[in-house]
């Protein structure tokens, strides 16, 4: 068994362990909060003895293999390198860091303790997702990628009210890009690798991060268009465009139905059976990675996650969205 504990007592947390225990192997053996009442209270829910209210003890702890970290993103960096520094393999809630800054410091401590770091970043590892990679070379050379994942922040009320909950506070290192637009993203940096230039454009809120935004992508031969929102809706699939066709994606987020639309007129539908409980295969990946001895993710790989948080750095240089760990 692979024992995790878990940061974190939110929606988030209890999807990761309610979805994860269709995962052979996978345990949950200790939960941190920030309050021994709270800490109690999720992890009776559960049937988890051990409780936690300080990161230097959870980490020294026998009682864990590893940690998930579900807490603000401003936290991710300083909580992964406690964990790691003591021998515990870590698998963070994306985005992983709020900045590649962070996510370097996090990576090297990974390699000098030689444990598992890796992005839990859902939708490259789940089958519809690699049914793409596998059928990509039937729409010939590519020349566009279009994501959009636009989704209403049920915050987003709050805020217009004035309150100004997490999802919205620049301190945490939150916004639309780094909540809802990694997910266009990271797809895109695993099937194309780093684009060649940069360009973004968003909405800011008066809180200092943005409401909503869209990336324009360059490549050698192709360029790829992304939207992503917290504060609209969209029903719009995406798109990845060859010369001999289209392969259209549901949802980027999570995908559940993927077509090939050839340029003759005919359809292929190369949809992939996948279980309803997603957040079990990123858990898998890391349970696997771990059995085997492997320190790092192909696919949720430390490139990636660096090409994808380096893109994110330049967005927010170019829209204005500052967080308090960019001055460090």
């Amino acid at each position: 068994m692979v024992r995790f504990g878990v940061i974190g007592t939110n929606v988030i947390t209890e999807r990761f362990i309610e979805e994860s225990r269709y995962v052979e192997d996978f345990i949950v053996t200790a939960v941190y909060s920030r309050t021994s009442e709270r800490a109690k209270e999720f992890a009776e829910k559960y049937g988890v003895e051990t409780t936690f209210t300080d990161l230097e003890s959870m980490a020294t702890s026998e009682e864990i293999d590893a940690i998930y970290i579900a807490s603000p993103n401003s936290f991710h960096a300083e909580q992964a390198l406690i964990f790691m520094n003591h021998g515990k393999h870590v698998l963070c809630e994306k985005p992983i860091a709020s900045n590649a800054d962070e996510l370097t410091k996090m990576i090297q401590a990974a390699k000098d303790n030689q444990v598992l770091l890796m992005e839990a970043l859902k939708s490259t590892l789940l089958p519809n997702f690699q049914t793409v990679q596998e059928h990509l070379h039937k729409i010939g050379t590519v020349r566009r990628y279009v994501a959009s994942y636009c989704k209403y922040s049920s915050r987003y009320d709050a805020y217009k009210k004035g309150t100004i909950l997490n999802a919205f506070n620049p301190i945490f290192s939150n916004g639309a890009l780094m909540d809802i637009g990694v997910y266009c993203i990271y797809p895109l940096v695993v099937l194309f690798g780093k684009p060649l230039r940069v360009q973004g454009n968003g909405l800011l809120l008066e809180s200092g991060i943005d409401g909503e935004g869209s990336i324009l992508l360059q490549y050698e031969d192709k360029e790829a268009v992304i939207m992503y929102s917290k504060i609209t809706d969209s029903h719009a699939p995406s798109e990845i465009q060859g010369e001999k066709g289209s392969i259209i994606i549901d949802k980027i987020h999570t995908p559940e139905k993927v077509e090939i639309h050839y340029r003759s007129g005919s359809v292929e539908d190369i949809t992939q059976y996948q279980v309803c409980h997603t957040m079990s295969y990123e858990t898998q990946e890391f349970i696997n990675l771990i059995k085997s001895g492997k320190l790092e993710s192909t696919t949720n790989s430390y490139a990636h996650s660096l090409a994808v948080m380096e893109i994110m750095d330049e967005v927010r240089k170019q829209v204005g969205i500052v967080f308090p760990s960019d001055k460090k």
